[in-house]
């Protein structure tokens, strides 16, 4: 059987050269050297070409990062640099506290309030009957004598405690560092009874203390340690926003003798965007946030006071020196 020529394949493989040759444009009679010369300037432009696109890719790296965190800046900047809540404090059963209701009680509602010296217990039951929790405010022993002497015409201070929540997703820095109460509207009390278990002593709570309305210097600091008594924001600011845990804060709020306010606040603010402006704190709704705060009535129809002393009935019994402190 006769075998082909060795020399077969080779002009295969020049025949497969010459259509590759002429399909990149080159002339495939061309002498082996121009072609070898064709080839490598052929091969250099085309990973000179690579080699531009790969850095034109990168050099626009910077420009595209640039305008996408100038984009994220702006959007940040366009959110609400805060938000706020308020959480009213539940009350310790074994703490000092005082209860008011709008009403009297019934003879038989006195009977089982007066039948337990078990101040949890009570203090649930008066809850059931619609009763309203105020805590005794803190005693402020380091005060400055000034702010001492403002607080001691009124011989019990009693508080509408809360907690204020200030909530920002920015994800730069917001700071607060002032702020007002405004918007501040007050009537008298439409409590009729009022109940109360105070303690021997004052006690000193973590947070802040404002009058409602508020006197010169308020907030002021209720803490046990060095300050109190002192503005609040002549030594402390609300840090929110970049990545940090809402602020809170106990606020002590106490009204005038006798009276029921509501208020809100206003507050002082500087941005990582050098924005800065008075604001009025709103809730997550978008609604201005209003707080209502509220004393002792003044003459009240029906007072008892426990704990300290057996169940006394001080509107009956006005001589027990625990009954001046509801």
């Amino acid at each position: 059987m006769p075998h082909g020529s060795p020399d077969t394949g080779g002009g295969a493989d020049e025949s497969l050269g010459a259509i590759t040759f002429e399909a990149l444009g080159a002339d495939p009679a061309a002498s082996r050297r121009k072609k070898t010369l064709w080839l490598s300037v052929t091969a250099t432009v085309g990973f000179l070409s690579v080699l531009g696109g790969t850095l034109l890719g990168y050099y626009m790296i910077k420009p595209n990062v640039t305008r996408e965190n100038e984009s994220n800046k702006g959007y940040d900047a366009s959110q609400a640099p805060f938000t706020a809540s308020v959480q009213t404090e539940l009350g310790d059963p074994g703490q000092d506290w005082v209860m008011v209701l709008d009403r009297e009680l019934t003879k038989g509602e006195a009977r089982r309030l007066t039948s337990t010296k078990d101040p949890s217990v009570t203090l649930a039951y008066l809850k059931s009957l619609g009763g309203r929790l105020l805590t005794y405010a803190s005693y402020l022993e380091h005060a400055p004598e000034k702010y001492k002497q403002w607080t001691s015409a009124d011989s019990v201070e009693l508080s509408g405690t809360f907690k204020l929540k200030l909530l920002s997703t920015r994800s730069a820095p917001v700071v607060i560092d002032d702020w007002q109460a405004t918007d501040i509207t007050c009537r008298p009390s439409s409590a009729r009874t009022v109940v109360g278990y105070p303690s021997q002593g004052g006690v000193a709570y973590q947070g802040i203390r404002v009058h409602v309305p508020p006197r010169s210097g308020e907030p002021v600091l209720t803490d046990r340690d060095e300050g109190q008594g002192e503005p609040y924001f002549d030594t402390h600011v609300i840090e929110l926003g970049n990545g940090q845990s809402s602020g809170a804060l106990r606020v002590e709020a106490i009204a005038s003798a006798g009276q029921t306010c509501e208020w809100s606040i206003k507050v002082h603010y500087v941005d990582a965007y050098q924005k800065e402006e008075w604001l009025q704190l709103k809730d997550s709704s978008g609604k201005t946030l209003r707080i209502r705060t509220e004393s002792a009535p003044a003459d009240p129809r029906q007072a008892w006071v426990f704990g300290a002393v057996p169940w006394t009935a001080c509107h009956q019994k006005t001589e027990e020196p625990m009954c001046d402190s509801v």
